[in-house]
């Protein structure tokens, strides 16, 4: 039995989401309102089905039940529910264009509440939540699909108590914001100055075979593959059920591509439940 309690800002793909886990099989209520929280987790756990549901919690919800959020999740854990908290995330700039391109109204917005303002307040509401999230998920830079892939392969599909989460990216669009671990890889050769492999990627077998060749790149994969190797044990005994693990170049299209899927397949050799994403490339 599961319960993963899905919220986040308006805008950034709350209702993507609950629709993806609800066809994966998983019983899903929108926007359930706080204060319930507790009854419908003390009614599935008394029920004794097996089943998955998943439950939308917004800043629609009252700041005062809001604020209650984390009492009402510890008294959730004593009816022994496996518990799991996802929160979507995106910058404010993406939001604002979100909005405008759709011309939704956002939930806190009125006549004297500009977008801005109520993307702010909205912010402040969900702190609660947001502090406690098992996993974050910064849609900023995220398709539909790529959404809809992380949720299945990171929530529905997966049943091993520590989800990985590898994915390349490109300095020059910016950091990852939902990143656990950071590691910049532009110290390595570039095959960016190899013309004949610039249009290429790192899953291409010229470039994995160039970047495979230097003493440097396969020094820097060994170190960190050891310090996932001696520190993953310690996140998992610590009952950690999500880590996202971002490994960047300058543009996201060579030497951090090649890394991950590298460091995915050897975290796999160890049966690490890994999903990969290449944010950059199409």
């Amino acid at each position: 039995m599961r319960l993963i309690i899905v919220s986040g800002l308006s805008g950034s793909g709350k209702s993507v989401a609950l629709a993806t886990l609800e066809d994966s099989g998983f019983y899903c209520i929108d926007n359930l309102p706080v204060d319930l929280l507790d009854a419908f987790g003390q009614h599935i756990a008394m029920s004794g089905e097996e089943a998955d549901y998943a439950v939308g919690i917004d800043a629609r919800n009252q700041p005062a039940s809001l604020s209650r959020f984390p009492g009402i999740l510890d008294a959730i854990a004593a009816h022994g529910l496996d518990t799991e908290i996802v929160f979507l995330d995106a910058d404010d700039a993406t939001l604002l264009k979100r909005f405008s391109e759709t011309r939704r109204r956002h939930p806190l917005s009125g006549p004297d509440i500009p977008l801005n303002e109520a993307i702010k307040g909205e912010r402040a509401r969900l702190v609660p939540l947001h502090e406690r999230a098992d996993l974050t998920v910064d849609t900023s830079q995220t398709t539909l699909h790529e959404l809809r892939q992380i949720i299945r392969s990171r929530l529905a599909e997966s049943r091993t108590h520590l989800s990985v989460q590898l994915e390349s990216f490109g300095y020059k669009h910016g950091t990852p914001t939902d990143a656990d671990f950071v590691f910049d890889s532009r110290c390595l050769p570039n095959p960016h100055w190899q013309p004949a492999l610039r249009p290429m990627t790192g899953l291409d077998r010229a470039v994995a075979d160039f970047l495979a060749d230097s003493p440097l790149v396969a020094r820097y994969l060994k170190q960190i593959q050891g310090f996932m190797d001696d520190w993953l044990p310690v996140f998992e005994a610590e009952n950690r059920s999500y880590l996202t693990i971002a490994i960047g170049c300058t543009g996201g299209q060579h030497r951090s591509v090649y890394l991950v899927e590298a460091l995915g397949a050897h975290l796999r050799e160890h049966a690490t439940a890994v999903t990969v994403r290449h944010r950059e490339l199409p």
